[in-house]
C-alpha cells in the first residue's frame, strides 16, 4: 500500500517552518494524505485539566464545540466561570492552529475559511450509533445538511490524552480508487430534490451535485461490509502530544478507538489549491465528464 502519512518534525506551533518543508507538506496534504507531526502538542493551562472527562459533554451531544465567528461555545454542562475557562481554552486552539496552518501553508493564508473548533473528550471504541453516524468505519467527509459546494474540508487534529492513550485512525485507499468502485453507483437526484430540502430547511444552502454525489460516496462506503473488511486500509496511532492535518473530503478514513481530542475544521476553495485537479471536486468531475456546480 502506498505511502498514507508523512511526518514533519516540529516541536512547537511557534517553531520556524522551512520552506523545503512548506513544499512538502502541501503536496503531502492535497495528494490526500497525513502531514503529521509527532511531537506537536497542544498544551494546557493547569486550570484546564479539569476538563479532561467525558462528564463536560451534555448527554445529547458527542463533542463540545466553539464558533469563533460568533464566539458561542455549545454541546457542554458547563456554566458560568467554568463555562469561560473551558471557551478560553478552544478559542486558543482555534488561534494557534490557525495561526500555524497560515505559516506551514502560506499559499492557504487569504482563503482560509475557519470553521467550528471541536474538543472531543469521549470515548470512540463502543459507542453506539447508526451505520451512517458511525465514524469507525471507512469514509470521506460530507455534510447532509451543510453544502459545502466543492469547498474543501481541512481538519487540524491534536491528541491531549492524559493517559497516553493514542487516537487510532484506519486511513484507505486514494480518493481516486473510491471513486473508480462507486462512482458506478453513484445516480443522480431526483429533479427539484435539492430546492425541496432547502425549502424546508433540512439543508441550510443549495445542494449542488458535487454534495449529493459526496453524501452518496460516504453511504455507500459506510454501508458496504465487503468493502470495509478487504479495501486496503492501514491502521495509523496518534500518541498524545502529536498533531495532524488532513482533507478528510479526500482522505478516506476512520477513527476506532481514542479520547481527549482538539480538531479545527477549515474550509478553503477548489480554485485556491496549489494543484487543484487533486481536489475530490475535479476528480468527480472527470469521472462523470461534467460540472458538478450549477449556479442555484
Amino acid at each position: 500500500m502506498q505511502e498514507v502519512i508523512k511526518t514533519f518534525e516540529v516541536t512547537s506551533f511557534e517553531n520556524v517552518i522551512t520552506e523545503e518543508m512548506k513544499k512538502e507538506a502541501i503536496q503531502t496534504l492535497e495528494q490526500g494524505k497525513v502531514v503529521y507531526f509527532p511531537h506537536l502538542p497542544f498544551s494546557l493551562h493547569e486550570d484546564e485539566f479539569q476538563f479532561l472527562s467525558p462528564h463536560v459533554v451534555a448527554p445529547n451531544s458527542k463533542n463540545i464545540s466553539y464558533d469563533a465567528i460568533k464566539d458561542r461555545l455549545g454541546g457542554t454542562i458547563c456554566r458560568g466561570e467554568k463555562e469561560q475557562k473551558l471557551k478560553n481554552m478552544m478559542e486558543r486552539y482555534a488561534l494557534q492552529s490557525r495561526l500555524f496552518i497560515e505559516k506551514l501553508f502560506p499559499h492557504y493564508k487569504e482563503h482560509l475559511i475557519q470553521g467550528r473548533t471541536s474538543f472531543r473528550p469521549a470515548e470512540i471504541a463502543g459507542r453506539s450509533s447508526s451505520w451512517r453516524k458511525d465514524d469507525t468505519l471507512l469514509h470521506v467527509d460530507a455534510f447532509p445538511s451543510s453544502p459545502v459546494k466543492g469547498k474543501r474540508i481541512m481538519r487540524f487534529f491534536s491528541n491531549i490524552n492524559p493517559a497516553q492513550q493514542p487516537r487510532v485512525w484506519k486511513l484507505g485507499e486514494p480518493f481516486a480508487e473510491v471513486v473508480q468502485k462507486f462512482g458506478i453507483k453513484l445516480r443522480k437526484p431526483v429533479p427539484g430534490l435539492a430546492w425541496l430540502l432547502k425549502a424546508v430547511g433540512i439543508t441550510k444552502d443549495y445542494r449542488t451535485l458535487y454534495d449529493h454525489y459526496m453524501i452518496c460516496l460516504h453511504d455507500l462506503m459506510k454501508r458496504d461490509k465487503e468493502y470495509q473488511e478487504n479495501a486496503k486500509q492501514q491502521e495509523i496511532l496518534f500518541p498524545p502530544g502529536s498533531s495532524w492535518i488532513v482533507y478528510t473530503d479526500q482522505a478516506s478514513h476512520a477513527a476506532l478507538a481514542g479520547q481527549y481530542v482538539m480538531e479545527q475544521t477549515y474550509y478553503l476553495p477548489v480554485e485556491s489549491l496549489q494543484n487543484p485537479e487533486t481536489s475530490p471536486l475535479h476528480v468527480l468531475e472527470r469521472f462523470f465528464g461534467q460540472k458538478l456546480i450549477e449556479k442555484g
